[in-house]
């Protein structure tokens, strides 16, 4: 049912505020199994709830980012139990559990895309607030092609990023988009050269960290929150947010070195 341990599956490293987490299963290009759904869950509600984290780079090892659910896992361990759709339900909702975590978390998070995206891969990348693709990148739904409907929070995710319309046009027809016209749909945030990747993430995380660290989190945090409650309550939590930001030593210091200007 499962050809890696947790740990292989999804690695996981926490160095100088920044937690990195890389999709390992290269040789299912990064779909995950019940195994690494299970981590994936424990992560996201560990790296939401650690103080030493204060970004996150969430990247993937291989020619693929993900093709979501490994549908042969899936249904092997479906086809051990008398209920193989709740099964699948259940797991599903794993998954959506730590998509929660890292989306309503404080942490801003960017992706590194290196490739193929697909079905639940697009909701594993879009959880991330900044998305810095290759130009060999490529992105599709796919779920049709296997009798099935969106997960991982994709028809939330994807009409946020890009609107209903074109949402629709991805999960009701066959169309890959390539790197470019992702970027032209804002799909992503931007596309370098492949070689360029992985430094371009980290740099985008490092700036996180080098500058207004809590700042950036609430930031990401109040405009993650504001689809999902009334005007006012934003409002409301703006005021009390940058009253609170207004009071840390780290504001203080760049308020004074700004007004010095």
């Amino acid at each position: 049912m499962s050809d890696a341990a947790g740990d292989d599956a999804i690695r996981f490293d926490v160095t100088d505020g920044l937690a990195r987490i890389t999709l390992s299963r290269p040789h299912r290009l990064n779909a995950v199994d019940p195994v690494a759904i299970e981590r994936w869950r424990d992560l996201a509600e560990e790296v939401a709830n650690r103080e030493d984290v204060g970004a996150v780079l969430l990247d993937a090892a291989g020619r693929a980012f993900c093709a979501g659910g490994d549908l042969r896992a899936m249904s092997e361990l479906a086809g051990e139990t008398d209920a193989s759709g709740r099964t699948i339900t259940r797991l599903a909702d794993v998954i959506h559990e730590g998509h929660r975590h890292l989306r309503e978390s404080a942490k801003p998070i960017v992706a590194a895309v290196q490739g193929p995206v697909a079905g639940g891969g697009l909701g594993f990348m879009l959880v991330a607030d900044v998305i810095v693709a290759s130009d060999a990148a490529t992105f599709s739904s796919r779920y049709s092609d296997a009798g099935l409907t969106p997960d991982c929070g994709v028809s939330w995710l994807l009409p946020e990023a890009v609107g209903a319309r074109r949402a629709l046009e991805l999960v009701l027809t066959s169309r890959t988009l390539t790197a470019a016209e992702a970027l032209d749909w804002g799909l992503v945030t931007e596309v370098v050269a492949a070689d360029r990747l992985p430094s371009r993430a980290e740099e985008v995380a490092r700036g996180w960290l080098a500058g207004a660290t809590g700042a950036f989190g609430q930031a990401k945090r109040l405009v993650r929150a504001a689809a999902g409650r009334p005007f006012a309550v934003s409002l409301d939590d703006e005021a009390l947010t940058i009253g609170q930001a207004f009071d840390t030593p780290d504001a203080q210091a760049r308020i004074a070195a700004f007004t010095s200007r």
